[in-house]
C-alpha cells in the first residue's frame, strides 16, 4: 500500500481519538460524519454510531487507567481510514485539509520555557496554563 495513504491513516486515527475527550468532540464527530456521509453515504450512521462508541470506550478507559485502550482505538480508526482511502484514495487531500482544521495543535499557543531559582524557603509556582494551588 501507498506509504503516504498509511501516514495519513495513522495521523487521522491518532487526532481522531486524540480529540474525543477534548472539547472539540463535537465538531471532530460531526466532520468525520459528514466526511464518511460523502464517500460511502450508507455507512455514515454506522460510523457515528462507532465514534460515540469510540469515546464512550475511551472514557471508560480514562477513569480505570488502562492506558492500552487509546492505542487500541487508535489504531481501529487508522485501519478505518486506511480502508476507505484505500477505496478512495482521491479523497487524500480532502482528509488532510480536515486533519488540519482539527489538529489539536491547530492554533496552540507558541512553546515556552520557564525558568526560577529559589532561595531559603521560597516557593515558585510556574504554569504553561491552568494552575491550582491549595495550601493548607
Amino acid at each position: 500500500m501507498d506509504p503516504e495513504i498509511v501516514a495519513l491513516a495513522s495521523s487521522a486515527g491518532t487526532t481522531i481519538v486524540t480529540l474525543m475527550a477534548t472539547d472539540a468532540w463535537e465538531r471532530v464527530r460531526n466532520a468525520i460524519t459528514s466526511f464518511w456521509r460523502r464517500e460511502h453515504a450508507e455507512r455514515a450512521e454506522a460510523v457515528a454510531a462507532e465514534l460515540d462508541a469510540t469515546r464512550e470506550d475511551l472514557l471508560a478507559s480514562s477513569q480505570t487507567g488502562d492506558q492500552d485502550v487509546e492505542a487500541e482505538l487508535q489504531a481501529e480508526w487508522q485501519g478505518r481510514i486506511r480502508r476507505l482511502l484505500a477505496t478512495r484514495p482521491g479523497v487524500a487531500e480532502e482528509l488532510r485539509s480536515l486533519l488540519d482544521e482539527l489538529a489539536p495543535d491547530a492554533g496552540a499557543a507558541p512553546q515556552m520555557t520557564q525558568h526560577a531559582t529559589a532561595s531559603g524557603h521560597a516557593r515558585i509556582y510556574q504554569a504553561g496554563r491552568d494552575q491550582r494551588i491549595s495550601e493548607r
